[in-house]
């Protein structure tokens, strides 16, 4: 978030301490607007004089993910979407080590796999739900209680439904991609349901809680993969 002339606000989010801001002294300079690009991995000291104030923040870049992800097109949708994603649904100042974590990793596939980093974003997003208490159910059909064929999920309750079990209730249900529940990455297709589903839940659940839509890259990456996807 820009801040004066050359300076701004900067959203961080790191393993111990959750997500922290603090103003980032000519972040906008052309010296210095490189290392503070959206991804980045900084080694940053952060200097305040109590706790609860913004602070100051000082930051050596140590890998470019931005400019890697710049490669794909993809790569970069993805980069933002996750970022916004993670900075709009977790408080500040909690530490969330295992989306952190997971985060790192789908950055890293951002840089190299371009759009088959899509499913990684996916299993991501499931893993944030379930860190924040929503996570969604899919061990077994809520209805017959069998683990064999799933193939939906409940928009209501997040839990899984399998395709015999689905019947004419199927067109309001959420398709379940099977790259949620076994090894395969899948296809196009399969990472459109799958943003569908983790999205409609974070949009209730998370953004929802807060009276916010999901993060406008958020939905400027699901918008692209279904022109991508047709």
């Amino acid at each position: 978030m820009r801040f004066g002339e050359g300076d701004a606000v900067a959203t961080l989010f790191t393993e111990a301490d959750g997500l922290f801001r603090g103003l980032a002294r000519g972040a906008q300079s052309r010296a210095h607007a490189a290392a503070w690009q959206t991804g980045n991995l900084l080694n940053v000291r952060w200097i305040a004089r109590l706790e609860d104030q913004l602070g100051s923040v000082m930051g050596e870049l140590l890998h470019p993910a931005a400019a890697l992800a710049m490669a794909d097109p993809y790569g970069l949708a993805i980069l933002s979407a996750a970022c916004a994603t993670a900075e709009g649904a977790l408080p500040e100042r909690q530490p969330y080590a295992a989306i952190f974590r997971g985060l790192l990793h789908v950055i890293a596939y951002c840089e190299v796999q371009g759009k088959a980093a899509l499913p990684e974003l996916v299993r991501w997003e499931a893993g944030l739900l379930r860190e924040l208490g929503y996570g969604l159910d899919l061990s077994a059909c809520a209805v017959s209680g069998s683990a064999d064929n799933l193939a939906y999920v409940s928009p209501r309750t997040g839990r899984a439904v399998s395709e015999e079990a689905a019947g004419p209730w199927a067109e309001r249900l959420l398709r379940l991609p099977p790259f949620l529940v076994g090894e395969s990455d899948g296809d196009i297709a399969e990472w459109l349901d799958g943003l569908r589903l983790t999205g409609h839940f974070l949009a209730r659940d998370v953004f929802g809680m807060r009276h916010r839509g999901l993060p406008a890259a958020r939905v400027l990456l699901m918008e692209k993969v279904e022109l991508a996807a047709k």
